[in-house]
C-alpha cells in the first residue's frame, strides 16, 4: 500500500470488511516482524454503545485481531483513555470491548491510568502516555464523525487518546487544533482502519449517527481527515489542524491525487439504523429510491451543511437519490442513477462537498 491510496469496502458484515482491507493493504508486511508490538487505538470518547454514532465498532476490532493472529502476531493489545470526565473501563464495557478481549485473550489497556513522559512534538512539548508510544506499530480506529470544536474529528484527532488526562486539558486551553497537528509528529507508527459505519452528524458524543456502511483504509492520517472533509461536506480550510500537520510532515492534503482502491461497489440499500428526528427533517428534502447506504449518507451530510448556511426551505424540490431512479427522468438528482435527470451530479457515491457546490448552484 501507497501513502497516497484510499482503501474503501462497503456493507454490513463489519469484521469481515475490516479483515478484506487490511489484507489489500498487505498489512502484515508493513508492520513486518511478528514479535513486534501492536496496539488497536479505537475511539472511546465516552461510554456509548457504537450505534449511536461515537464510537469504534466491536466487529472492526474483531477482524483485526483475527486478521494479526491467523499471521502469526501475538503481541496485541487495545489501549484508549477517554475523555476527561468519562470512563475508559466504562466505555470498554458500553461498546463490547470485554468480550473481545476474552474471546481473543487480548488484554484491554486503559490509558487513564498509565504513566507518561514528555517529548519533543516539532516545537512543541507534548506528554504521551508510555504504553502507548511503546508499541512498535498502532493500528489507529476512528470513527468518521462530526466534533462541536473542530468540526470533524477521525485520524489525527483520534491519537488524543494516546496522551494523559492533564495533556487533554492543556490542549483545550491551547484551541485544540495547534497541539493535534503537532501531536501526530511523535505517534508510533500507524496504520488507520476508519470506522465509517454510522458517525455522527456534528457531535463527538454521538446521538445523530448518519449510516454509510463503510470501512476506509489509510496510511496518511493527513490524507484521511482531508477525505473525511469532502465526505461530509467541508471544506480542509475548515478544519486547521490538517494543514498544520501537513506542514509539519506529517501527511498530505491532496485528495485529488489519491488513488482510490474500491473493494467492492456500495449497493447495500436500506439502512438497518433508525434515523433520529433531526437526520429525518433532513430526509425530507430528499426522494430515495432503493439507495446505497454511503450514496444516502453523502446526500444527509450535504443537507445539513446547507442547514448550517440557511439554505434549506419549504418548497425546495425533493432531491432524487438510488437504484429505483435507473432510467427514469425528473428534475434533479444525485448520483450516477440518476444521470437521466434534467439536473444531475454524478458519483457513486458523489462526496458530499460536491453535493453541496452542486445544489447551491442548482436547487430551486
Amino acid at each position: 500500500m501507497e501513502k497516497n491510496d484510499i482503501i474503501i469496502i462497503h456493507g454490513t458484515n463489519y469484521k469481515e470488511m475490516s479483515m478484506q482491507v487490511l489484507e489489500k493493504a498487505g498489512l502484515a508486511d508493513l508492520i513486518g516482524s511478528r514479535d513486534k508490538s501492536v496496539a488497536l487505538k479505537p475511539n472511546l470518547v465516552v461510554a456509548a454503545h457504537p450505534s449511536g454514532g461515537a464510537t469504534t465498532h466491536s466487529e472492526l476490532l474483531a477482524g483485526v485481531i483475527e486478521y494479526l493472529q491467523d499471521h502469526d502476531f501475538r503481541r496485541i493489545s487495545i489501549m484508549e483513555g477517554s475523555w476527561v470526565g468519562d470512563n475508559t473501563q466504562s466505555a470498554f464495557s458500553a461498546a463490547g470491548y470485554r468480550e473481545i478481549s476474552r474471546k481473543y485473550n487480548v488484554p484491554l489497556i486503559d490509558l487513564q491510568k498509565d504513566s507518561y513522559h514528555e517529548y519533543d512534538a516539532k516545537g512543541m512539548k507534548i506528554n504521551v502516555c508510555d504504553k502507548a508510544k511503546a508499541v512498535d506499530f498502532m493500528i489507529n480506529m476512528p470513527v468518521l464523525k462530526g466534533h462541536c470544536q473542530t468540526t470533524i474529528t477521525c485520524a489525527l484527532k483520534n491519537y488524543k487518546g494516546i496522551i494523559p488526562n492533564v495533556e487533554k486539558r492543556k490542549f483545550h486551553t491551547m484551541g485544540l487544533h495547534k497541539p493535534i497537528a503537532h501531536l501526530s509528529t511523535v505517534v508510533p507508527e500507524s496504520f488507520i482502519l476508519v470506522d465509517n459505519i454510522c458517525g455522527d452528524l456534528d457531535f463527538e458524543e454521538g446521538g445523530n449517527p448518519v449510516a454509510m456502511n463503510r470501512v476506509l483504509g489509510f496510511l496518511d492520517p493527513v490524507l484521511c481527515d482531508s477525505y473525511v472533509c469532502d465526505c461530509m461536506g467541508y471544506s480542509v480550510d475548515d478544519v486547521p489542524y490538517i494543514r498544520m500537520a501537513e506542514r509539519l510532515g506529517s501527511g498530505s492534503t491532496d485528495t485529488a491525487h489519491a488513488n482510490f482502491i474500491y473493494l467492492n461497489e456500495d449497493r447495500q440499500g436500506s439502512s438497518k439504523f433508525k434515523m433520529t428526528r433531526r437526520v429525518q427533517n433532513l430526509a425530507r428534502y430528499a426522494q430515495q429510491k432503493d439507495a446505497c447506504s454511503a450514496c444516502y449518507g453523502s446526500l444527509i451530510y450535504a443537507l445539513d451543511r446547507l442547514n448550517d448556511s440557511g439554505r434549506l426551505r419549504k418548497g425546495l424540490t425533493p432531491v432524487c437519490i438510488g437504484q429505483g431512479f435507473k432510467g427514469q427522468t425528473g428534475e434533479i438528482g444525485v448520483g450516477q442513477c440518476t444521470c437521466g435527470f434534467q439536473k444531475s451530479l454524478k458519483g457513486c457515491p458523489p462526496k458530499a462537498i460536491d453535493i453541496v457546490n452542486f445544489l447551491e448552484e442548482n436547487w430551486t
